[in-house]
């Protein structure tokens, strides 16, 4: 029988704590962000980007970033990553054991004025500080290229942007790289095209995928990504997430909805779906609603018998 070429094992990076929570206007309490970040650690997440060190006024939801980090920093078997938008954002992180920072770029002039005040070249100066931050005190700097496929002020980012952009990063040492498809604008045509040029002119980076799914594509580019050997997604438990400088961006594809096409399609994750399940119903519970999440709706079908992500190929 004539099989895709898919990878075997997949990391999948939580953000819901992050690009989740900062979508919203009601307060969550710190005792509660550390539950669920607890809870999902239990579920087998190994990788998050637990928050992010912006000044309180732009984003009051992570305002208690040390605090989350300080009761959470000592949990096994879980890579803990921060959002920073400056040096100063990075200093934060370090003081509280943060040991890998996440610089972020938009890839179009207009969503980066929106979103940090400044152009694509004028953030780029402020990442090469970080990486320099980063290197002086021997903590991972990684990156991300948000408005990747698609900005919703200018419309689809030419591949050449991209390319530039990459470049640039590559350049400050920075070398694990996530496209960001921040409105939910990518096609799967596309995705597969971008990675697949990308990885080709440069191999020496390492890169991933965070896709929203506004426009409900999110798991058929993660298929293409997939297909384009991609192994590593942002995902967000319960589908929440949202930028507030991206007009209509919605949620995150749902961790759940992804651990479940993974599993059924024979990739491994380390991750038990009825533990994510149950603490994804709880997230929904403390914020009030979710993000478009399917499996939270129609639950894991009877004769599913693998729980756990992990489907041994024939």
């Amino acid at each position: 029988m004539n099989r895709m070429r898919l990878p075997k094992k997949v990391r999948l990076c939580e953000v819901s704590t992050r690009d989740g929570f900062q979508a919203e206007d009601k307060w969550i309490a710190t005792d509660d962000k550390v539950r669920l970040i607890h809870l999902l650690q239990e579920a087998g997440i190994s990788a998050m980007e637990v928050t992010s060190f912006v000044h309180p006024l732009a984003i009051p939801q992570l305002k208690d970033a040390e605090e989350v980090v300080e009761r959470v920093r000592d949990l096994p078997g879980i890579a803990l990553r921060a959002l920073v938008p400056n040096v100063r954002g990075a200093a934060r992180a370090v003081s509280v054991g943060i040991r890998e920072v996440k610089c972020i770029l938009s890839a179009s002039d207009a969503h980066s004025l929106a979103n940090t005040n400044c152009t694509v070249d004028e953030a780029l100066a402020k990442i090469r500080a970080i990486a320099e931050f980063a290197i002086k005190n021997g903590i991972k700097a990684s990156g991300s290229l948000s408005v990747a496929f698609g900005c919703p002020y200018e419309g689809r980012v030419p591949l050449a942007q991209v390319e530039r952009l990459i470049r640039a990063y590559l350049e400050l040492g920075i070398l694990e790289i996530t496209l960001a498809d921040t409105t939910g604008m990518a096609n799967p045509q596309q995705v597969f095209a971008y990675f697949g040029e990308l990885k080709s002119l440069f191999p020496a980076a390492v890169f991933s995928a965070h896709f929203h799914n506004t426009r409900g594509l999110a798991q058929a580019n993660v298929l293409a990504a997939l297909q384009q050997g991609i192994t590593e997604f942002d995902s967000s438990v319960a589908g929440l997430g949202g930028c507030p400088y991206a007009p209509g961006a919605s949620g995150n594809i749902a961790t759940e909805d992804l651990v479940y096409m993974l599993s059924e399609t024979g990739i491994e994750t380390g991750i038990d779906l009825e533990k994510l399940l149950k603490t994804s119903a709880e997230m929904k519970e403390v914020v009030g609603h979710d993000g478009g999440s399917f499996l939270l709706q129609a639950g894991i079908p009877r004769k599913h018998d693998r729980p756990t992500g992990q489907i041994k190929r024939k």
